[in-house]
This record gives C-alpha cells, structure tokens and sequence, in this order.
C-alpha cells in the first residue's frame, strides 16, 4: 500500500475507544448479538447478569432518536447463551451517515460476537401477511441503493457475494423455523425492501416494490446486515408486520399503531427469540 493510501484509511482509533470503554465495564465476550427493533427491546431486561452500557458512555456510539429505542449494550446471558443486545437502532433516516448506522455492528463483533440476530418492525406488502404476522426474512432489496461498505477502507466479504453466500443464514433460518412450529407459532418467510425514510412509502412505490418481489417493507436492517456479513458473521432476520405497507390499508399510517402491534405480538416474539438461542446455537 503507497503511503498516499495508507493516509486515506480510516482509523480505526474510534473503535479501540468504544471497545475500552465497553471493556471497562465488563469483559464478558458474547456469541451472539441481537438488534431489536420495535416490541422487542424489553427482552434485553431479562438478560442475568447484565451490564447496561448507555451509548452515551461510549465513544463514537451513535445516539438513537427514534421513540421507544432505548440507545445502549445490554451484556449478559439469556438461555444460557452470551449476548449483547443492541438496544435502540439508528436509522439512515436520521441524519446518520450509514458507517455511524452500523457502528454498533463493527462494536459487537469486535467484542466477539460471531452471529447477528436482528429484528424489525415492517409494513405488508403481501397481502397475505397480516399484522401481526412474524416473517422470517430469506432475502432483501436493496432500495435506498447505498451500503455502509462504499467509502470505507474494509476487507473484502469473507465468502463472494451471490447465490453461494446468502446474507441470511439458510441454515440457521431452517432451524430457527423448526422452533416455531415446535412451539405452535405460525411464521412466514419473505423478502424485505430497506427503504431510507421517513416518509412512508406511495402507492406507486408500493405497487413497483410488489412487482420486485418484495413482501415487506422497513427502513432498518439490510445496512446492519450488509455490515455484518462483509465482518463474516452468521445473520438470522425477523420482521414482525406491524401493518399494512403504505396504500394497501384503509387508514393513514402512525407510528403509534406500528408499536402498539408491536407491543400486542411482543410475547410470541420473545418467546422465539429465547428458543432460538436455547436450541439453534
């Protein structure tokens, strides 16, 4: 590398403040990080023996803005496994240029966490997925057209990008379904379009997303994924579908209503999430 280069290189000083400063509270090293989107962030109360980090305690740690998403670490154990949770996402849409947005991504894995387990609140676009319906993500759309990698000094993905390295882990997928019928629950499995926000998507978009094949719609989770697999960690996706997408339903969309559902499916979710953790890692 030419010393031109080498100067144009990101630091990675910024990362080695947040790791000592989440070291300083605690030196447990988790197997498997969790983002929660809406309904889920309480799950990370129940975590033994936990060690709460606000992000404000760390350096370069994005603040959330969203309301009902906390902004910390939670590091503890829950089923018997280590974990951190990410408690409170940032989102593209809030200003964040997207290496801020998967920050706590880089963060977790530093401290050791090799699986990513991430959560979102969506809106249906398959008319067969009702609110309330959990969908196991399969695939994404990338319809901001952006990636936290552009710009960045970063390794390439550990396996080529393509039919031989999804961004979701089949496997894990596969054995994440069995849990659910295992424990009665019904789930479906789909295709999520990341659109950037804050505005809820038009009709006409709507329609365009339905003919790319997508059947949910959000505005959080590929850029975490994106980051999470080029760091060569293993990805489980979960949307919980909170509402009908943009256009599809009879009343105008609130955010309001988007946690409230969210908060109603907040059981059967956290009760798949710890039989995730208890049976598939």
């Amino acid at each position: 590398m030419s010393d031109a280069s080498a100067s144009d290189a990101p630091s990675d000083a910024p990362m080695q403040r947040a790791i000592a400063a989440v070291r300083a509270q605690t030196r447990a090293t988790p197997q498997v990080a969790l983002i929660l989107g809406s309904g889920l962030g309480d799950l990370a109360d129940d975590a033994e023996n936990a060690t709460t980090i606000p992000a404000t305690d760390v350096p370069g740690y994005p603040p959330s803005t969203v309301s009902g998403h906390h902004g910390r670490l939670v590091v503890g154990t829950l089923e018997g496994v280590d974990v951190v949770f990410v408690q409170g996402r940032v989102h593209y849409y809030e200003g964040y240029p997207l290496h801020r947005v998967t920050f706590p991504v880089r963060l977790v894995h530093a401290l050791g966490a090799e699986r990513l387990l991430v959560t979102n609140s969506a809106g249906g676009i398959n008319r067969t997925f009702e609110p309330g319906t959990l969908m196991f993500i399969t695939d994404h759309i990338n319809g901001v057209f952006n990636s936290p990698l552009v710009g960045r000094a970063a390794p390439p993905r550990v396996e080529p990008h393509g039919a031989q390295a999804p961004y979701y882990d089949p496997d894990w997928t596969a054995r994440a379904q069995a849990v659910a019928r295992a424990q009665g629950l019904p789930t479906r499995a789909g295709t999520y379009i990341w659109t950037k926000g804050p505005s809820y998507e038009t009709k006409a978009e709507i329609r365009a997303f339905t003919q790319m094949g997508a059947d949910a719609v959000g505005m959080s989770t590929v850029p975490e994924v994106i980051q999470a697999r080029q760091l060569g960690m293993s990805v489980l996706g979960l949307s919980t579908i909170t509402n009908p997408a943009a256009g599809l339903g009879a009343e105008p969309l609130d955010h309001d209503d988007v946690l409230a559902v969210g908060q109603r499916v907040r059981a059967h979710l956290a009760q798949l999430v710890r039989g995730i953790l208890r049976e598939t890692i």
